[in-house]
């Protein structure tokens, strides 16, 4: 589940019911998988829900959170949210985060394009990156995509 939210000042009981209780009503969204985006957002040591690819950007806030990311050397796991709506809604009510793009490090939500962009300017989002992944994260840097859309 995510453990933290930046810049956002509400206790965390109150938010993983608020998460547990949108997981159960989006368990039903046909399309988009629940588990596979809580999954993913869990697992994957960087994490970008983007608008389009790493090779098709389709949103200039994106494409800034893509190259902070990668000048910080992060291994990034790129998710389109634009073949079905249904994936930036799920996402959006499991972080508690309005706008797209949003970037997780091992489950925690950093923010989006400007936190992570200000992060890698401080270089902040190193540190993150080195305490959460290990300092030899820059070694597996790679873009990846996945799709959390499973058929009808």
């Amino acid at each position: 589940m995510i453990e933290a939210f930046v810049g956002l000042g509400s206790n965390l009981g109150d938010r993983e019911a608020t998460i547990r209780g949108a997981l159960a009503a989006l368990a039903d969204l046909p399309g988009v998988s629940v588990v596979a985006v809580s999954t993913l957002i869990d697992t994957e040591p960087v994490a970008l829900f983007m608008k389009g690819t790493p090779t098709f950007v389709m949103c200039g806030n994106s494409e800034r959170a893509l190259q902070a990311l990668r000048a910080a050397g992060a291994p990034v796991t790129a998710v389109d949210i634009l073949p079905d709506p249904e994936i930036r809604q799920e996402l959006s009510a499991l972080s508690g985060w309005p706008t797209i793009p949003q970037v997780f490090v091992k489950g925690e939500l950093i923010g989006g394009a400007d936190i992570v962009q200000e992060l890698e300017a401080s270089g902040e989002l190193e540190r993150k990156l080195a305490d959460a992944l290990g300092s030899d994260y820059r070694d597996r840097a790679e873009d990846r995509v996945v799709s959390v859309f499973t058929p009808a």
